[in-house]
């Protein structure tokens, strides 16, 4: 979950500081191919830029995933292991990158005392397993073997990518729709003529966020399609038992008076209808049931 939404949260703030910047740029050179003369919107040159800048934005956000997930967990790389557990770690996930085919991801420890582990990367080969160290000390062995399996499905099936290149149509419909808004709040609403007033700036920045979080939304739908197939790899790799344990576990700590955070947790999810709707993994009853009947 630690991994979708710092993807998320990147490529909406992409989105802004690129919008600012062509503002900017647009306005000191007074260069807009947008709009039309008479103020009105040019709609082909416009799609044609919220294509470029749509993909453009989601894979900066793709090519920064791993940097920003190790600068915003404090994640440590075990570069030579330095005990029995980050041993066991690098050879565990060595030995399930070569039964999926992808190179050896870095492996990495973060400090936290909630069970979580996260995968991410640009590429297969250029990927990145991180646990927290309340997995390591919570979890018995086989269960984070599961884990582990888990993300390094997730990196094997290309869901980063995948993601990136959906984040990238859905921002081309945010980056086109905000400014089509935009135009008609400053032209319509506000009678501006010029076709290009601090309105429509303002309006474009704040339907940009808007829509942002609503294909948030429908990323958060696609990630939890893919967490059972990773569930599946994770069971192929380390074994179903496993699996369903490991699933099982975590439940147990939703079973408490207190849940796993949204923006941490690796498995959990909180209730609630829009927690659902913006939760990037099913419940884990959910996923326990398909791990079962698929047995």
């Amino acid at each position: 979950m630690k991994r979708i939404f710092l993807f998320l949260a990147t490529n909406i703030a992409i989105l802004v500081v690129l919008s600012i910047a062509w503002f900017v740029i647009s306005s000191v050179f007074g260069l807009d191919p947008m709009h039309a003369a008479g103020g009105g919107l040019n709609h082909g040159t416009l799609l044609v830029f919220a294509t470029i800048f749509g993909f453009g934005g989601a894979f900066i956000s793709l090519w920064l995933s791993k940097p920003i997930a190790k600068w915003s967990t404090g994640a440590k790389v075990i570069d030579k292991p330095s005990n029995s557990a980050e041993n066991w770690l690098l050879s565990t996930v060595q030995r399930q990158a070569r039964q999926a085919g992808i190179g050896m991801p870095e492996v990495a420890i973060f400090d936290s005392p909630e069970p979580n582990a996260f995968a991410t990367g640009a590429t297969k080969n250029r990927s990145m397993v991180a646990v927290s160290t309340g997995l390591l000390q919570n979890m018995k062995q086989d269960e984070v073997e599961a884990v582990l399996g888990h993300e390094v499905s997730h990196i094997a099936n290309g869901d980063m990518v995948t993601l990136t290149l959906i984040q990238g149509v859905l921002n081309t419909f945010v980056i086109f729709l905000s400014r089509v808004i935009g135009h008609f709040i400053d032209r319509v609403i506000l009678k501006n003529d010029s076709g290009m007033g601090i309105g429509y700036f303002v309006s474009v920045i704040v339907m940009q966020i808007i829509l942002g979080i609503a294909a948030a939304a429908v990323v958060c739908w696609f990630s939890r399609k893919r967490e059972f197939r990773a569930d599946t790899g994770g069971a192929q790799l380390a074994g179903r038992r496993k699996m369903v344990d490991a699933l099982a576990r975590l439940q147990s700590y939703q079973g408490g008076a207190s849940t796993l955070p949204d923006n941490m947790a690796a498995f959990g999810i909180r209730g609630g209808a829009m927690a659902r709707v913006f939760s990037t993994h099913p419940p884990l009853e959910e996923r326990i049931a398909a791990l079962q009947k698929g047995a």
